[in-house]
């Protein structure tokens, strides 16, 4: 009988959770794998849900009735509900927990370790990384005390796996994480770009692609008013916008909306430039899309994005709120159609190389696997 490993992760309709799930299968075929939802554990519990809600007014009330912070983005960042989902992992688990090789975990909102069994953590974010955030208001960060716990998830993982560098930096800087414990595999998109040969008529379409839900967090209304100025020198440009709304009076600006992941191909396939110039992003999957698509990229210089977006190698680096050097950015790229073309070879390059289930898979298994070979000598000794 094979060995297991159990796969937690918090909402079975995350757009990762699948992708995740399927590399984990791929990748440790010699396990069997139980995927475990602490969404539906906690959806099985009113008991704690209710109780939860006083956790929330004692810790973010005040701000939540002033209108200065969200409920659902706070509800799940509280000490109580930290301790009762820890509580109902291990209550779920001891009694069978020699059948598990090991736990896995998405993200790093709770900590679903057990006691004698390597834990591994596979996130893009940790709190605290907001604070490099040049307009992220301090106050935003979860309560003190639920910090204090988000610790514990680090310290508790055998390795904590992440999307890019910049949560490395963080888990080392902001929460003294040993150097060996952060390992960055990277992150891949759940989109499926065609993989025949890329017409290069595209990058002479002039049309910009914005992707995004959040229009002003990721700097829609910037890019609005960088699109002005581009429109002075390239009255042809054309601006898609995908996943907003705006209300835009402006030629030449098609506004979609929000579209299912399965209509976005034709989007990615007739742009010429991907744009999101954000001012707060974790990681930004949609830049992999656009990588993916062979897309050249102008985008801000924050969080991961220096990870993926090489300053002129496959794309533009600008700082964020700087309209003129987001103009410029396209400017540079609308007017020269071969180094468009250049950009977007080598995103597509840098996407097959790293940024793909396979070769995130492969790097998790080589990590857990000395992991596992290790405990077992130390065992055996």
């Amino acid at each position: 009988m094979k060995k297991k490993f159990a796969f937690f992760y918090v909402w079975s309709n995350s757009p990762f959770k699948p992708s995740v799930e399927q590399m984990l299968v791929e990748a440790f075929p010699e396990f069997d794998i139980e995927p475990i939802g602490i969404g539906k554990m906690l959806k099985e519990r009113i008991d704690l849900m209710a109780l939860n809600e006083l956790a929330v007014g004692r810790y973010y009330g005040l701000d939540i009735l002033r209108e200065k912070k969200k409920h659902s983005e706070y509800f799940f960042a509280t000490p109580f509900l930290f301790h009762q989902v820890r509580r109902m992992v291990i209550d779920r688990l001891k009694a069978k927990s020699g059948e598990y090789a090991f736990t896995f975990q998405l993200q790093s909102l709770f900590d679903t370790s057990l006691p004698g069994i390597p834990n591994f953590v596979y996130t893009d974010r940790t709190n605290l990384a907001n604070l490099a955030y040049p307009e992220f208001d301090p106050h935003n960060l979860y309560a003190p005390a639920w910090i204090e716990l988000e610790k514990n998830i680090y310290k508790n993982a055998s390795l904590v796996f992440t999307w890019s560098n910049y949560i490395c930096r963080s888990l080392i800087a902001d929460y003294h994480c040993q150097l060996e414990k952060a390992v960055c595999v990277y992150a891949a998109s759940n989109t499926h770009a065609p993989e025949g040969i890329i017409a290069p008529a595209r990058y002479s379409k002039k049309n910009i692609l914005f992707v995004g839900v959040d229009w002003e967090r990721k700097g829609g209304p910037d890019l609005v008013k960088a699109f002005q100025l581009v429109l002075q020198r390239c009255p042809d440009a054309t601006l898609t916008i995908v996943g907003s709304s705006p209300k835009i009076d402006l030629p030449q600006v098609q506004v979609l909306g929000h579209l299912p992941l399965a209509n976005m191909p034709p989007y990615y396939e007739q742009a010429s430039i991907f744009c999101l110039p954000t001012k707060n992003e974790a990681f930004g999957m949609v830049f992999i899309e656009a990588m993916e698509n062979s897309l050249p990229i102008v985008a801000t210089n924050l969080g991961a994005i220096p990870d993926f977006v090489i300053e002129g190698e496959n794309g533009h680096l600008v700082v964020p709120g700087d309209i003129q050097a987001i103009a410029n950015a396209l400017l540079d790229l609308l007017t020269n159609p071969a180094r468009c073309q250049s950009f977007g070879e080598k995103g597509r390059e840098l996407y097959l190389e790293r940024y793909n289930w396979n070769n995130i898979g492969r790097l998790i298994r080589e990590n857990v696997l000395n992991i596992l070979e290790n405990n077992s000598l130390i065992n055996a000794s």
